[in-house]
C-alpha cells in the first residue's frame, strides 16, 4: 500500500479529471476537497472515489461545465439547481452565496438539488465558521440506491443521509460536528471491502437481515443500520428529519428509482454570530469551552478528551508530515485510469 504526499495526490487527482472532461477550475476544487478528506482521516472520501466520478462522467451522470442555476430566491433564501454538475462546484458555490447573505441578512438558508456526491460535509460549514458564522448543512442522495435499513427493519430504506455543523472559535483547529446518521458512511464500507478487511459488529445486516462484519454483503442486498446500536431508534430519528430537509423539501423525493443516478439534495443554513453576540466574545467562551472538555479527567482506556473536530485536525498535521496511505486496489485503479489517458509518465504511476 503506497504512501503518498497530498501534493502528489491533489496532482494526480487534477490531471485524471480534467483528461475525464472537467475544467481546471473544476478539477482543482475536487481535488482540493478529495485530497483534503484524506488529510483529515476520512479515507472514505478521498481520492478512492476520483474513479468512481469518472465513471459518472462517462455514463453522463455527471455533466462537467454544467450550470449553475438560481430557481428560487427571497432574501434569506435559495433554491439551487446544480443541472448534474459536480457536487463539489456545485455545493462550494451554493455556500459561498448562502455566507454573502447572511452577511446582509443575519440567517439565510438554501437548498441545493441536482448534483453528483458533495464528498465530506464539514468542508462546507467550515467556510462559514472562517467567517464567524455558525453553519450547518445537512445532505441526501435522493432517489438513488439506498443503504440503510430503519431501526428494527431488515432491507434498507434510507441513505446514509450526514449532518454536520461548525462553530467559530479561537482555536487551533476548528470545532465541528460531522456524522453520517448511519453506524458508518457506505464510503468505509467501500474502503474496507478495496482493502479486505472486516468492519465492527453492529454496522451491517445481510440479505437475510442477519448481523455480518463482511463489507462485501452491503453490494449483495444487505444495508447499513442506523448509528445508535441498541438505541439506533435515534439515528432512524435523525436520518429520517436528514432526508425530509435534503430529499423532500428539494424536490428530490424519497425512495429509489431504477437508473440508480446519484443525486445529493442539500440543506444548508447559515447564522451570522454578530446578530446574536459580539463575535470575539462569543469566539473566546467557545475556545474557553472546548479548553474546560479538554480539561476531564480521561477514562480508562483513554489518555485524553478531545472538542468535535480536533482528532481530525490531529491527523491532517501528521498525515501533512508523513503522507497518505493508499490502498492497492485505489492505487491500481488510478494507474489504470492514467494509462487509458496516456499520462504515466507525466504522473509518474
Amino acid at each position: 500500500m503506497p504512501n503518498v504526499s497530498a501534493e502528489r495526490l491533489t496532482d494526480i487527482a487534477n490531471a485524471l479529471l480534467q483528461a475525464a472532461g472537467a475544467s481546471a477550475e473544476e478539477a482543482a476544487t475536487i481535488a482540493r476537497y478529495n485530497i483534503g478528506a484524506n488529510l483529515v482521516g476520512h479515507d472514505s472520501h478521498g481520492i478512492i472515489l476520483i474513479p468512481t466520478y469518472i465513471d459518472r462522467i462517462k455514463a453522463g451522470h455527471i455533466v462537467p461545465g454544467a450550470p449553475w442555476t438560481i430557481i428560487q430566491e427571497t432574501g434569506t433564501s435559495t433554491v439551487i439547481d446544480g443541472n448534474w454538475g459536480f457536487g463539489y462546484v456545485v455545493t462550494d458555490r451554493a455556500m459561498r452565496y448562502t455566507i454573502d447573505k447572511a452577511e446582509q441578512q443575519q440567517v439565510a438558508a438554501a437548498t441545493v438539488y441536482h448534483q453528483s456526491h458533495i464528498g465530506r460535509l464539514a468542508s462546507y460549514p467550515l467556510m462559514a465558521a472562517r467567517e464567524g458564522m455558525i453553519a450547518m448543512i445537512t445532505a441526501d442522495s435522493g432517489r438513488s440506491a439506498k443503504a440503510v435499513a430503519p431501526f428494527g427493519g431488515a432491507k434498507a430504506r434510507l441513505g446514509t443521509n450526514p449532518i454536520c455543523f461548525a462553530v467559530p472559535s479561537n482555536l487551533e483547529g476548528p470545532l465541528f460536528f460531522d456524522m453520517a446518521t448511519s453506524a458508518a458512511a457506505a464510503g468505509k464500507i467501500n474502503v474496507a471491502t478495496a482493502r479486505g478487511e472486516h468492519v465492527p459488529a453492529g454496522w451491517l445486516i445481510d440479505a437475510d437481515g442477519k448481523p455480518s462484519t463482511d463489507p462485501r454483503v452491503l453490494r449483495q442486498g444487505g444495508a447499513l443500520l442506523p448509528v445508535g446500536g441498541s438505541e439506533g431508534y435515534k439515528g432512524y430519528g435523525l436520518a429520517t428529519i436528514v432526508e425530509i430537509l435534503s430529499g423532500l423539501l428539494t424536490g428530490l423525493g424519497y425512495g429509489a428509482e431504477p437508473t440508480g443516478r446519484h443525486n445529493d439534495g442539500c440543506f444548508i443554513a447559515v447564522f451570522n454570530v454578530a446578530a446574536f453576540r459580539d463575535l470575539n466574545t462569543f469566539k473566546r467562551e467557545v475556545t474557553e469551552f472546548a479548553q474546560y472538555l479538554k480539561a476531564t479527567p480521561p477514562a480508562q482506556g483513554f489518555t485524553e478528551v478531545l472538542y468535535p473536530g480536533e482528532i481530525e485536525f490531529k491527523r491532517e498535521q501528521e498525515r501533512r508530515r508523513n503522507g497518505i496511505a493508499v490502498e492497492d486496489a485505489t492505487w491500481k485503479k488510478l494507474q489504470d485510469l492514467a494509462q487509458g489517458y496516456g499520462l504515466t509518465g507525466k504522473l509518474g504511476l
